[in-house]
């Protein structure tokens, strides 16, 4: 006895239902686009991120060499209400973590 196969179901996309949540394909669509947006944002962002660190073990270099501290608590603080600011208090957590971060251990 022989058996037919059938092609295998087609596996789902980014952006169908399935993958989205949505209930209309074209709201799937809408929500995959999105999400590749801000899947290049995120990129964007660790970039960035990734080049303050870089920035900010300058400037520890530099203060070390001459005799101070790796850590400028004031500076902390400016940019601990920099995001808070524009933010709000959610900024601050992640302020905290982006300095964590930019520091390395202490």
């Amino acid at each position: 006895m022989t058996h037919s196969t059938s092609a295998a179901p087609a596996l789902a996309t980014a952006s169908t239902p399935e993958k989205t949540g949505a209930r209309t394909d074209e709201a799937a669509k809408l929500i995959g686009d999105a999400r590749e947006r801000i899947d290049s944002l995120d990129d964007r962002i660790i970039g960035l991120i990734q080049e303050r660190v870089a920035v900010s073990a300058v400037i520890q270099e530099a203060r070390i060499s001459s005799g101070g501290r790796r850590v400028n608590l004031a500076r902390e603080m400016d940019v601990l209400g920099h995001y808070r600011d524009a933010l709000g208090k959610p900024g601050t957590a992640l302020a905290m973590t982006m300095l964590e971060l930019c520091r390395g251990r202490i």
